[in-house]
């Protein structure tokens, strides 16, 4: 990365690939923004594999070989800076301002204003949420329980909604992705299909899938990724959080947006007792529902008593009184309980039954006994045959075969219908065991068991199941786990399982140095917690050449490294060093003992705190490249001729191309219409001429690149002529050349063999384009009775200006031509008259002999109906019955 007085415009490539790098410090080490590229006024020399121009040389691989050891360098130093503030510093990224305590008091304060000022709320009720919220602002006391990790305020969170155990988003995503694959894997037989929940590591309450987070909201859930605000909550997004209360009341909490459960509602509301004898009193909305300690008085579900107990919420307690009472049938009385009024005896029923042959068998029952159960229709034994007979007579058997299913489930009962359970399958089979690995002939009904034991692993992939013949389903593990959970403190007390265990629920109090402060983290986290910090400033004279050192509060251990600039007066250009300050900077130690082999363990490497060397000066002096294309910045110590890395971009001497070299040194640059001239240090063009032909000519220029035009091209063209007949040889630079005027130079000078629309040959001479259509050929003409013909010109006939008409002689010939056919078609149609009459006489004559022979044969007797034989005299009988029926009908209406 280029230092930002490097990046101006025209800069692009600037100062890379140069022979010079940044001295050594001597020690293997440098210091952040001495010469390690990661400060401003740094300069990042890049490889020569970003040259434009040129390929690369062993000097430029030296180049790179130097600057990738140099990023080493700064990789190590990188690393050291780490380790320093981790193990001299005692504070976290948001503990670095003196005033962080009363900062978190005001905000603490701001959080809590609306809650005690709107509604007058108690304070004392809000302390489990102050908890949280406090535990949000204290370095080190929000803990994610999977990763053991501390939560900072730049973290994406999840917050469960059960015990509001605040998670890091990408923790809580993967042990809900690896809980519902653990579960799947066991019980789903369509992996992965199904949708199983998932349960918060902390307190067991269980989501869906589709409830696993993926998105960072604030507390409240209004606002997604909330921005990092020092004001306000950590995580927060600073506006009222307007959740509902739980239980639910109807208010919405007035607290700004904050971790934990909402406050109970302190909202003031008129409300009665749970029995509604007392005057309604105004109360908090949180405990609204309160009792007047007055007999409740409501009636019991026995009927006969009322409630005795002081006024109380819900339903009344069952009665408490003993009576004596009858049970469902009426046979007993009992001393029991009033409020379960309803028994049951052991007595048989024994009533008659509507058959009056059999009693009932019910034990003590409500109700009508019902039908005799022997009544009806009933099947024998096997189920064959149905017999309607008395209730008092048994059912016979069938005579049948039994045929029913034994218990083996195989084989088939072979003995005739009987009564009573079937005997048991004695048929020898060959059985295979229950895993499937042996075989034996033996009696059907008997199970065979091996003594092989199973070695298959059970669920939890760490024990085998070792039961005998085992079928495949192997129980559950039963073994404790015994893992050491992730703080190393304590093992796992659950049943053997797979996958993570789950965190530790232990707490561990973390102490500052004074003791005065305590951060309580979950259990393991007390190695990596840093201690909290104390309030009193540390009073430690300076380890480096500064007067004084950099304020910071009570710590462990040695003070952290000085941060404030050097100031030193540089040796060779006399410029201020701008680094931190580097009297006691932390570089690993070398010549340590090296492992004789690879059995001996590597030691952990050292580091030891060393005064440095002042950085070279990165002080930026304008200097221009050696093309002369830019003036750029370059650091004090790195002073020299350098190339810019751009095309060099002079014209050669062919005027058409430009050096393409890398930016070099040119010796003459002569100033030549605006632009640089090449110099002998550029390249020579050897390409061919690339310049543009004229229009329709396929060769290239014969001579090399040059200036000026090109000479007029002399190859001779092979061409059709206009008619496409004829071959001609013509120079390429005249048709080129040839204007309108000149085109005829591809004319043959022969006929034009295309024909016109009129179907005559064109009497034109070879041309381009459409033939004119000006045919003058003579043709013949005719008058609509084809009698008189004319000759004429072919294009007066197309354009219809000459037509030939009919005379009179023309219409005295078509009207006796059309007399004679009329004639000739009346005489033909009394011809087929005639024919057509003395065949039918033919056809009768035939037909009289034998009509006579076949008359008798078509008589048939036909037999008349009733209906045909007295119809005429039914008609008169009916309509007589009418008008009797109506006279009577009408003297009964009188």
């Amino acid at each position: 990365m280029e230092a930002s007085w490097r990046q101006v415009a025209g800069g692009r490539g600037r100062a890379r690939g140069r022979a010079t790098a940044a001295p050594s410090s001597g020690n293997g080490v440098h210091l952040r923004g001495a010469g390690g590229g990661r400060e401003k006024g740094s300069v990042c020399a890049a490889g020569p594999g970003l040259s434009l121009g040129g390929a690369a040389t062993p000097a430029a691989a030296e180049l790179m070989s130097q600057k990738k050891f140099e990023e080493i360098k700064k990789a190590n130093q990188a690393a050291a800076k780490k380790i320093v503030e981790e193990h001299f510093s005692s504070s976290s990224e948001e503990e670095g301002d003196e005033d962080f305590e009363g900062k978190r008091g005001k905000i603490v304060a701001n959080t809590f204003i609306t809650y005690t000022t709107q509604t007058d709320g108690d304070v004392q009720e809000l302390e489990r949420t102050k908890q949280y919220v406090n535990e949000a602002f204290q370095a080190g006391a929000m803990t994610c329980l999977i990763c053991i990790g501390s939560v900072k305020r730049n973290h994406a969170v999840w917050s469960c909604s059960g015990c509001f155990c605040i998670f890091h988003m990408p923790c809580i995503q993967k042990w809900a992705k690896d809980s519902q694959f653990l579960v799947s894997s066991l019980t789903d037989d369509d992996f992965g299909k199904r949708d199983y929940p998932w349960p918060c590591p902390k307190c067991r309450f269980e989501y869906k899938r589709s409830d696993t987070p993926s998105r960072y909201y604030c507390y409240c859930g209004k606002v997604e990724d909330p921005p990092l605000d020092p004001w306000l909550v950590p995580h927060s997004c600073g506006q009222v959080c307007e959740r509902d209360f739980k239980p639910s009341c109807g208010h919405k909490c007035l607290l700004l947006c904050h971790p934990g459960p909402c406050p109970p509602c302190p909202k003031m509301v008129t409300t009665t007792c749970y029995c509604k004898k007392a005057k309604p009193v105004p109360r908090r909305c949180s405990a609204k529902e309160w009792s007047c300690q007055l007999p409740c008085g409501r009636k019991l579900l026995c009927g006969q008593h009322k409630c005795e107990n002081p006024c109380h919420a819900g339903s009344c307690p069952p009665c408490p009184r003993v009576s004596r009472q009858k049970c469902v049938c009426g046979k007993r009385v009992a001393e029991r309980s009033c409020a379960s009024p309803l028994w049951h005896c052991d007595l048989v029923c024994g009533k008659t039954l509507p058959c009056g042959n059999h009693t009932c068998e019910q034990v003590c029952h409500v109700g009508a006994c019902g039908d005799c159960p022997r009544s009806g229709k009933r099947s024998c034994p096997c189920q064959k045959s149905k017999f309607s007979l008395p209730c008092t007579e048994d059912v016979p058997t069938c005579g049948d075969s039994c045929d029913k299913v034994l218990e083996c489930g195989i084989h088939r009962c072979s003995q005739r219908c009987h009564r009573g359970p079937c005997e048991t399958c004695r048929q020898e089979v060959e059985k295979h065991c229950r895993c499937g690995k042996h075989t034996k002939r033996m009696p059907c009904h008997k199970p065979y068991l091996c003594e092989t034991k199973c070695v298959k692993m059970r669920d939890c992939q760490k024990h085998q199941c070792r039961r005998k013949c085992c079928p495949g389903n192997c129980p559950p593990c039963d073994q404790n786990c015994g893992r050491t959970l992730g703080c190393r403190n304590h093992k796992c007390p659950s049943v053997c399982h797979r996958g993570s265990c789950y965190p530790c629920p232990e707490t561990v109090d973390v102490k500052c140095h004074c003791g005065n402060t305590k951060v309580t983290v979950p259990c393991g986290r007390e190695r990596t917690t840093r201690p909290p910090k104390c309030k009193e400033q540390c009073s430690r004279p300076p380890t480096c050449h500064h007067t004084s050192q950099e304020k910071h509060r009570c710590h462990f251990g040695s003070c952290p490294p000085c941060h404030q600039p050097c100031q030193k007066v540089l040796e060779k250009c006399g410029h201020l060093c701008p680094a931190p300050c580097h009297d006691q900077a932390l570089i690993k130690q070398t010549g340590r003992h090296q492992p004789t082999g690879p059995w001996e363990q590597p030691s952990e490497p050292a580091f030891i705190q060393t005064a440095l060397p002042c950085p070279p000066c990165q002080v930026p002096i304008p200097v221009e490249c050696l093309g002369k294309h830019e003036v750029s910045p370059i650091p004090c110590h790195a002073v020299g001729p350098y190339s810019c890395k751009r095309v060099c971009g002079r014209t050669l001497n062919c005027q058409n191309h430009t050096c393409m070299k890398e930016c070099h040194k040119v010796t003459e640059t002569d100033s030549c219409t605006g632009k640089k001239k090449a110099g002998p240090e550029c390249l020579r063009c050897e390409e061919g001429c690339s310049k543009s032909r004229p229009s329709g000519c396929p060769h290239p220029c014969v001579l090399p690149c040059h200036p000026g035009e090109c000479p007029p091209c002399a190859q001779m063209l092979r061409i059709k002529c206009h008619c496409k007949i004829t071959s001609l040889y013509v120079e390429c630079r005249k048709i080129t050349t040839a204007d309108v005027s000149e085109k005829n130079l591809l004319s043959c000078k022969n006929q034009c063999p295309k024909e016109l629309p009129c179907g005559h040959r064109c009497k034109e001479m070879c041309h381009p384009g459409e033939c004119p259509f000006n045919c003058n050929q003579k043709v013949k003409l005719r008058c609509p009775c084809k009698r008189i013909k004319k000759e004429v010109q072919c294009n007066k006939v197309r354009e219809n200006q000459i037509s030939i008409e009919c005379d009179t002689t023309c219409k005295e010939m078509k009207q006796k031509a059309s007399e004679l056919k009329e004639a000739e078609a009346k005489a033909a149609l009394e011809e087929e008259k005639r024919r057509q009459q003395a065949e039918l006489e033919a056809f009768e004559n035939r037909l009289k002999g034998r009509r006579k022979k076949n008359r008798k044969r078509d008589e048939v007797a036909v037999e008349l109906t009733l209906w045909q034989k007295y119809k005429y005299y039914l008609f008169p009988l009916c309509a007589i019955l009418v008008v009797v029926f109506a006279w009577y009908i009408a003297q009964a209406m009188d």
